[in-house]
């Protein structure tokens, strides 16, 4: 291999492929060229070849990034404007109420690289998103270099982006055209919940979503209430009805599913859905434990978010990982239940088949974008190292991960953010929280 020439070397104490449940490589390389990753390399090959840059990282794990599959990146600046509420006390009356006073372009571009900023330093590299302003999310994720699924909500009644779903759908397709040739943004529809959005527009979406190829991306039964009213006002329960509207394919990502029966499983199973968990927020709002260990025993694909800011209040996937493993256990009473190496693969290959990338990101096999992470694992809290993916999952915090990578681009080194200014974003967050009291400028 002497003769071969790469962009990068990345090598690294333990490498976690993901591909295969617990594989761990030792003192292996990652040898990527353009942003593809050409070849994994044991400490013989990797000393033989040559390498316009190489970073060796002697106490690290290098893994795949991770893939948050449901966020608001936005609601970075609602975060703790009201906590300790239920789901719908949450929404009616504090949040939305705050979105129609302040949600706009610049808004949704300031909050959502606030996000990124905060996603990065922890690891993410994809996020899958649904809010407003979509041009502006798009051009978010394209100064801070994420990879970005754009979910263009829609909804049946006004906000300040569109007075009605016929609006939110033609605004939406206007603003993609945009961006249809950005490699890394990807336009998704987002019909926000059963319980927003009516049958006629359900229909309208499942049509634009096969006539663009586009993916779907809806809550869908995260609470208790939901499900019971959908029975008492619609004499069944909301998946049943999106089963009849045509929603249900692998187009489909059905974020939370916290309360399924064992036909529900089976039929999400059957049609291919993929479903985005997300933990902390199910917990911070009360709504209930998702039934992960059933979901995967019945072959769907799980994936895991942090929801939004408002609602959790940290985007931390490594955070995640642990409480998906510790409340699949704890509500199965089975301590066996999503282990260490499942929950990893589901935050990382799991919410990159939800999204269509599988093939692109989600691990590190030859082939694949260079989509990496590194997380240094040189620290009281995570010494010794007797396993890493156990480590990953269990003991590290998102302040150890040292290196972010997104097709090979370097977007953190050394805890240093490379294309967002720190700073900057700090000055925006404090005048959005002067505006948002109403002490700023408002216009």
């Amino acid at each position: 291999m002497a003769d071969h020439g790469f962009d990068l070397l990345i090598s690294a104490r333990w490498m976690i492929p993901v591909e295969n449940d617990g594989e761990i490589l030792e003192d292996y390389s990652v040898a990527i060229n353009n942003g593809e990753i050409i070849s994994l390399l044991n400490p013989t090959e990797s000393a033989a070849v040559n390498a316009e840059k190489r970073v060796r990282l002697d106490h690290h794990v290098l893994m795949p990034g991770l893939v948050n599959l449901h966020g608001h990146s936005a609601m970075t600046l609602l975060r703790g404007l009201a906590d300790d509420k239920a789901l719908m006390d949450w929404l009616q009356n504090h949040i939305w109420p705050a979105e129609a006073a302040h949600v706009a372009d610049d808004f949704v571009f300031d909050g959502a690289l606030l996000a990124m900023a905060e996603m990065i330093r922890g690891g993410t590299t994809t996020i899958n998103d649904m809010y407003f302003y979509h041009g502006a999310m798009a051009r978010a994720g394209l100064a801070s270099g994420m990879r970005t699924f754009v979910g263009a909500t829609v909804l049946e009644f006004p906000t300040n982006y569109a007075q009605n779903a016929d609006e939110y759908l033609s605004r939406a397709l206007e603003e993609r055209r945009e961006f249809l040739g950005e490699e890394l943004v990807t336009f998704t529809l987002a019909p926000h919940a059963p319980y927003t959005v009516s049958d006629d527009t359900f229909r309208k979406v499942v049509t634009l979503a096969e006539e663009q190829d586009m993916l779907i991306h809806c809550h869908i039964h995260e609470t208790a209430g939901e499900v019971e009213d959908a029975r008492r006002e619609q004499h069944q329960r909301p998946l049943a009805r999106l089963k009849a509207l045509g929603l249900l394919s692998p187009r489909l990502i059905a974020a939370h599913m916290v309360h399924l029966d064992k036909d529900e499983i089976e039929l999400a199973a059957r049609h291919g859905v993929s479903v985005a968990h997300n933990p902390t927020s199910n917990m911070k709002l009360a709504s209930g434990i998702a039934p992960v260990p059933a979901l995967l025993a019945a072959g769907v694909n799980v994936g895991i978010g942090t929801d939004g800011a408002a609602s959790n209040n940290k985007l931390d996937m490594l955070a995640e990982l642990r409480q998906a493993a510790l409340l699949a256990k704890v509500g199965t009473l089975d301590p066996t239940a999503v282990p260490a190496a499942t929950a990893l693969k589901m935050a990382t290959l799991g919410g990159a088949r939800a999204l269509g990338i599988g093939d692109k990101v989600g691990s590190i096999r030859a082939g694949k974008d260079a989509d990496l992470i590194a997380i240094d694992l040189e620290a009281v809290e995570t010494s010794p190292a007797f396993d890493p993916i156990s480590h990953v999952v269990y003991a590290a915090g998102r302040e150890q991960v040292s290196h972010v990578w997104v097709k090979g681009r370097p977007l953190m080194r050394a805890r240093t953010l490379t294309t967002l200014d720190t700073g900057a974003l700090l000055e925006n967050a404090a005048r959005w929280r002067e505006r948002i009291l109403g002490k700023g400028k408002t216009a």
